[in-house]
C-alpha cells in the first residue's frame, strides 16, 4: 500500500476532528468535501456556515461543523482562557483581556484555542496565511511538546521505484521551519525526526546528519558543527539508530556507505536524512521532488504539544487532504 493509503487508513481508523482556519479558501472547501466523503477526518470550518455552504458549489460539506469568529458562544471563554494565559506579558490583566478580545476574533488564534480546549485534535492552515500566521498562535498557546526543546518542520518524501531508504519513503528535516540550527538544534531535530519518522513510516529510524564531508573527509565550520550535532545526539538519544557526519551518496547507497563509512550502522541505508541548515533542507526537497518526481508532504511541524501544521500557499485541495491526514496521525497518542 502506498504511503499516503496507509496514512488514510490511519486517520480513518483514528477518528480524529481537524479544525480548518481557512474556511474561506476554494481549496480547504473542496478539500473538507473529499474528506468528510471518505471519512478520513471529522471537519470544523471557520467561517460563516451561511456563506460557506453558499459558495461552496459542488462541494458538498454539509457533513462539517461551522465556527462563525464573529458570531461564537465560546468567545468570551476563550477571551478570559488566553488573557490568563499571557498575563505576564502585559502589564495588567485588563491590557491582557483587551488583546485577547481581538486575537479571538481571528481564525487561527480560535482554531488553536480549540485545540487547546479539546475540540479538536489537530488544525490544519497556511493556503492563505504565512507561517508567522499560522504558527504565531501554536507556540503562544499550545507551546512546545513535554521534553521537546524546538519546534521544527519535515517533508516526508516518496520517491517512486526507489531502492533507498525504506522503498522509497524518507524523512527530509529541517526543510521547512528552522533556518540556520546549531549544533544542539540539529540534535534536537535529529530526534523528534526520528520519532516522527517511526510514527507515520511504521519503520525503524536511521538517521543521516548530512554534510560535504564524510568522517572527517573535509574540515571547516560548516563540518564541525555536523560533527558536533552528531556527538550531541548520540549522547543525548543513544537509542537512536544515528550517524554522521555523511555525504548524502554515503548515507543512502549502500556501496558508497560500505566505502566510505565502513563499520557504521546507518551508512547506506539512512532513510531520515537531517540537513545541516534550511538552504540545504529546502533545496533538496526541491531537487527529490522535481528531478525524482517524488511526493512531498509537508512541511509537517514537530515538538508543539498538539498537531499544527502549516501548508504551502501554492497547496492544491489534495495537498490539503493528504496534510490534514497526517495531521490526524500525529494526534494518535
Amino acid at each position: 500500500m502506498a504511503f499516503i493509503d496507509t496514512i488514510m487508513e490511519k486517520a480513518k481508523a483514528a477518528g480524529k476532528t481537524i479544525v480548518f482556519p481557512e474556511g474561506n479558501d476554494p481549496r480547504t472547501i473542496e478539500a473538507a468535501a473529499k474528506l468528510i466523503e471518505r471519512g478520513i477526518v471529522k471537519v470544523i470550518l471557520i467561517g460563516n456556515k451561511e456563506k460557506l455552504m453558499s459558495s461552496a458549489g459542488e462541494w458538498d460539506i454539509s457533513g462539517a461543523a461551522f465556527v462563525d469568529p464573529q458570531n461564537y458562544d465560546k468567545y468570551d471563554e476563550f477571551v478570559e482562557a488566553f488573557a490568563e494565559m499571557r498575563k505576564k506579558k502585559f502589564p495588567t490583566i485588563d491590557e491582557a483581556r483587551a488583546k485577547a478580545k481581538l486575537l479571538m476574533r481571528d481564525e487561527n488564534f480560535i482554531g488553536v484555542m480549540m485545540v487547546k480546549a479539546g475540540m479538536a485534535d489537530g488544525m490544519v492552515s497556511g493556503a492563505c496565511h504565512s507561517t508567522a500566521d499560522t504558527l504565531r498562535p501554536s507556540l503562544q498557546i499550545l507551546k512546545t511538546a513535554p521534553g521537546t526543546k524546538l519546534v521544527s518542520a519535515f517533508f516526508m518524501i516518496i520517491v517512486p521505484d526507489c531502492e533507498y531508504g525504506s522503498n522509497g519513503v524518507f524523512l527530509f528535516g529541517d526543510s521547512g521551519l528552522v533556518e540556520n540550527p546549531s549544533a544542539d538544534d540539529l540534535s534536537e531535530i535529529a530526534y523528534s525526526s526520528a520519532k516522527s519518522f517511526k510514527l507515520l513510516a511504521g519503520d525503524e529510524p536511521r538517521v543521516a546528519m548530512l554534510s560535504y564531508s564524510t568522517y572527517g573527509s573535509a574540515h571547516s565550520e560548516l563540518t564541525e558543527k555536523v560533527v558536533e550535532a552528531t556527538r550531541l545526539a548520540k549522547e543525548k538519544f543513544p537509542e537512536l539508530s544515528l550517524d554522521g557526519e555523511l555525504q548524502l551518496d554515503a548515507a543512502i547507497v549502500p556501496s558508497v556507505g560500505k566505502s566510505k563509512a565502513p563499520g557504521s550502522k546507518v551508512a547506506g541505508t539512512a532513510n531520515v536524512l537531517i540537513f545541516p541548515n534550511l538552504d540545504a533542507g529546502n533545496i533538496g526537497y526541491k531537487l527529490a521532488q522535481r528531478l525524482a518526481k517524488a511526493e512531498a508532504y509537508g512541511p509537517i511541524t514537530q515538538g508543539i504539544a498538539a498537531p499544527v501544521n502549516d501548508l504551502s500557499r501554492g497547496c492544491s485541495a489534495d495537498d490539503i487532504v493528504g496534510v490534514a491526514a497526517i495531521t490526524a496521525v500525529q494526534a494518535i497518542k
